[in-house]
Formats: structure tokens, C-alpha cells, sequence
């Protein structure tokens, strides 16, 4: 049976949406404060959290902020309900990882389709990166230390990490490195000034953090998450026993770390000597020649000012050259590409 935590601190509203839940047939818990519904949370594992907003000792932003630190916890669908409507709310539920709002009052038709959603979404995710874990042989070739790592990488748990949720923090301790089964990450570092500098997005298939464990096992950078993204992590230990003990293992990883140390030297000079016309132009074509999507580009103003190197006042500006160029079309964080060649073009 499917378990549904309500965390609500008004005994009427608790008692209603506990009563058409029991007529749904879920199976309920409920805490009439924040403190005790993360307790039960963790205790219970519940399938999906409907949460209140404002509560007197912890509110709904901290019962979400403490589940999100706990890797049993954080994947768990949580929905807000509240009475307030305002757009500033909404976006700061969203923020820190909310999957749907519920306004009061709502009708029982409005919460049950809220809850199935969230689970028949989660349901599609759950089969899909289970089929992906199967095809981690793509990843690796079948000579006999790729193989054992993609057996090993296969009895790895599947973590899911929400849209702009960290991964790791920049100066922590190394403990693994992280495949990426689905989702797109930024890579970022924060230089002394205060700036935020990119230096890349990974996306599916790609390997997080191999630079680090060869180095002094501290992240040299931070990962965050720019979509909702499926990872699995191979601990620390047993990676440097793959590289040990098998040499295919080893000669994989260096070709990835050499790489991976070509493209920022690249970066490095692009900055160093090319306008920022060109930076911006080399930073679109480089992301839509690493990913799968065809003319279709999604990143942020501020995500693109960062892997270009420059402000996001003059990213749009650029962009509105290029717009009117008929080089790409914007549409919010969507960048579509019409001519690839002139964009060639630029960044030559």
C-alpha cells in the first residue's frame, strides 16, 4: 500500500485530506508539526509528503531542507500546501526542490491528481534508470577490467538529485566518482572576487570527479545539478583498485582525465585571448556538440555567463546580436540553433 505522510499543524485540514486519502486507499501518517513529520519521515519512508508551508517551530522550507540532506530521504516526491499564492513562494518551494504546490483550499479531485502524478512520474523514472543500469555496458567496453567495473558500477544504488541541488562542494573530501546516468551537471568554481566560473556541463553517460582522485582527494569544484539528474557513485577505494589491478581500467580514465584537461586549456586561452562574442559563440557550439539534442540548447543567462566567462548583462546582449543575426532564437532558457555554420563562424 502506498504510504503518504501529511505534516499540517491545523487539526482540520489534517482530518479532511486524511479522510479522502483513507478513501483513496494510501496508507496515511500524519504529524501535526514540522519536527515530528521529518522524524516520521525518516522512520517511515513514506511513498510522497504533503507538507504546510507555515508552521510555528519548523516550517515547510525546513522540514524540506532537512530531508534533502539525507540520502534516504531526498528523492522522496514532497508536495507544499498552503494558503499563500504569491509567486515568491512558489518559486522559493521550487527552489529548494519542491515537486508540486497545492493552494488552499483545494477539492479532493485537485489532491488526488496532485499525488499520482507525482507518483506515476516517479514510477517512469524508477523503470527507466533501472533499464539504464542494465545498459551501463555502454559506458565501457567488454575487455575484463570494464567488465568488472560495469558490474560493479551495476550493484551501485541509483541516487536521484533534484534540479539545482549540490552534489559536492568545492575544498570537500573526495569519496567516489559519479556517473551520470541521466540529467545535466554545471561544474563551477568561485574565484576570489566573488564570480562564479564555470567549467563545464556533463551530461548523460559522462564520469564526475576523475580529476580529483588522481590529485590531492579534496574537490577541486562544485557540482550542481541543472535538471533532475540520476547518478551512481563508485567509492573512492574501489576505483583506485580498478585502476590498480586492471590496466584497461587505468588507460580508460587517463584518455578521460586527458580530455578533460585539453578542453580547459582550451578554455583557458579562449579567455585569455578571444572577445567575448567569440566566448559565447564557442561556449553554444561546444554545448550542443556534447549533447543529443538536436538544435535545441537549454541553459540559463547566468549558467552561460559563467562558462563564457563574462557578465550575464552582456550574455544577452550577445544573444540579441546573434538573435538578430538569425543565428539562434531565444525562448526563455531555451537557445535554438537556426544556423550552426554561421555560429561556426563566430567562434572561428
Amino acid at each position: 500500500m502506498i504510504k503518504v505522510l501529511i505534516i499540517e499543524d491545523n487539526d482540520d485540514i489534517r482530518d479532511n485530506v486524511k479522510e479522502i486519502l483513507f478513501l483513496g486507499g494510501y496508507e496515511v501518517f500524519e504529524a501535526n508539526n514540522g519536527k515530528t513529520g521529518a522524524e516520521l519521515a525518516m522512520k517511515n519512508m513514506p511513498d510522497i509528503i504533503l507538507c504546510d508551508i507555515m508552521m510555528g517551530d519548523l516550517d515547510g522550507y525546513g522540514v524540506l531542507h532537512l530531508l534533502n540532506k539525507h540520502d534516504q530521504t531526498k528523492a522522496i516526491p514532497f508536495i507544499f500546501m498552503t494558503a499563500k499564492s504569491e509567486r515568491t513562494d512558489v518559486r522559493k518551494g521550487m527552489e529548494l526542490g519542491a515537486d508540486d504546490y497545492l493552494t488552499k483550499p483545494f477539492d479532493d479531485t485537485e489532491l488526488l491528481n496532485a499525488i499520482e502524478t507525482r507518483l506515476k512520474k516517479r514510477q517512469i523514472h524508477a523503470e527507466f534508470y533501472t533499464k539504464s543500469i542494465r545498459n551501463l555496458s555502454e559506458l565501457v567496453s567488454q575487455k575484463e577490467g570494464l567488465e568488472e567495473l560495469k558490474a560493479a558500477l551495476e550493484d551501485r544504488k541509483v541516487r536521484v538529485f533534484k534540479k539545482n541541488q549540490i552534489i559536492y562542494y568545492e575544498g570537500d573530501r573526495a569519496n567516489g566518482i559519479w556517473v551520470i546516468l541521466d540529467g545535466k551537471i554545471k561544474v563551477t568554481k568561485m574565484a576570489e572576487d566573488g564570480r562564479e566560473l564555470m567549467s563545464g556541463i556533463f551530461e548523460t553517460d559522462h564520469f564526475l570527479a576523475v580529476n580529483t582522485l588522481f590529485s590531492e582527494g579534496l574537490f577541486i569544484d562544485t557540482a550542481t545539478t541543472v535538471e533532475e539528474s540520476h547518478l551512481v557513485q563508485l567509492p573512492k577505494e574501489q576505483f583506485e583498485e580498478f585502476i590498480n589491478l586492471y590496466p584497461d581500467v587505468a588507460g580508460k580514465f587517463i584518455r578521460i582525465l586527458a580530455s578533460q584537461i585539453r578542453i580547459q586549456e582550451e578554455r583557458l586561452i579562449q579567455l585569455a585571448y578571444q572577445s567575448v562574442r567569440k566566448r559565447i559563440a564557442e561556449s553554444l557550439f561546444r554545448l550542443h556538440s556534447q549533447s543529443n539534442k538536436q538544435e535545441n540548447v537549454i541553459i540559463s543567462r547566468i549558467d552561460l555567463a559563467a562558462l563564457s566567462g563574462t557578465a550575464p548583462e552582456t550574455v544577452s546582449r550577445t544573444l540579441s546580436d546573434l538573435k538578430d543575426e538569425g543565428i539562434i532564437e531565444k525562448k526563455g532558457s531555451n537557445i535554438i540553433i537556426l544556423d550552426l555554420k554561421k555560429l561556426e563562424n563566430v567562434k572561428n
